[in-house]
Parts: structure tokens; C-alpha cells; sequence
């Protein structure tokens, strides 16, 4: 169960950020994988390297308002400082010992989400369930509700 929960977690999140519409969703994701960098600061379990780590994950995720490719190497980049920190037994929650092992296991889930563009998980359930119905095109805005409208030349 250690290793299926996790796993589960990170589902739940992305169907949970699937209530978000895009753009929205990618910002927030961006927001999330900040804050997730900064979440070793009050351990200070690796001294000053947590500050490099909080800098760099900071860069990714402003990259991240924008694409979410940066957002998934974010999530990644915390994978690796999960299992730094399993490893030198300084875990994310000081009273779970397994925490940053869970954390390591959860994201990647959320990392190929990401990667794959954060779609909305509930409309490729819809979808499925929808037979003879075409599938947007990746990368393309149909489905995701009406486009704000352009400004008008002046």
C-alpha cells in the first residue's frame, strides 16, 4: 500500500485539476510545482542547497506559466530531491519516515500528466464513453471551452 497510495494520489490530483480550465490549469500547476520546490526550505536538511534547489524549481515554474513541458521537468526535478532526501533520511514530514518515498513515487504520476499537456482527464473520460465522436487534435483549444475574444484592431 506504501507504493500503490501514492500513485493514487497523484491521479486524484490531476482529476482534481482537471475541474480547472485551461489556461487556468497550467498557471496553477505552475504555482504547484513552486510551492512544492519550496517545500524542503523549513527542514534545511541539505543547508544551502535547499536554497539552490528553491531558486532553480522557481525558474522552472515561471517557465511553467507558459508551457507545461517545464511544469512536468519540475515535477521531476522534486522527484530527484524526494529521493535525495529519502536517502538522507530527512524526510518532507518530519513524522513520517516514508514521506519523501511517497513524494517520489507521486511525482512522476503528476509529471507525465504534465507532460503530456495536463488534459483534462474528465473529458478523455467523456470522450471515451462517447462513441463516433472525433477527438480534438492535440495541442488544439477545441473542447476546452469558449476563446476569450481577440481584441479589435483600432
Amino acid at each position: 500500500m506504501q507504493y500503490i497510495a501514492p500513485i493514487g494520489i497523484g491521479v486524484l490530483y490531476a482529476l482534481l485539476m482537471s475541474l480547472v480550465r485551461e489556461p487556468h490549469r497550467r498557471r496553477l500547476n505552475a504555482l504547484m510545482v513552486a510551492g512544492a520546490g519550496a517545500a524542503y526550505l523549513s527542514g534545511g536538511g541539505l543547508g544551502g542547497w535547499e536554497f539552490a534547489f528553491t531558486a532553480l524549481v522557481t525558474y522552472v515554474a515561471f517557465r511553467g506559466l507558459e508551457s507545461w513541458t517545464w511544469i512536468g521537468v519540475g515535477w521531476l526535478l522534486h522527484t530527484a530531491w524526494d529521493i535525495v532526501h529519502h536517502v538522507k533520511g530527512n524526510p518532507i514530514v518530519p513524522s513520517a519516515h516514508t514521506s519523501s518515498l511517497g513524494c517520489a513515487i507521486c511525482d512522476p504520476v503528476i509529471a507525465l500528466w504534465c507532460l503530456r499537456g495536463g488534459p483534462s482527464l474528465i473529458e478523455l473520460v467523456r470522450d471515451r464513453r462517447r462513441p463516433g465522436r472525433p477527438r480534438p487534435e492535440p495541442g488544439s483549444r477545441e473542447g476546452l471551452g469558449p476563446e476569450s475574444p481577440s481584441p479589435t484592431p483600432g
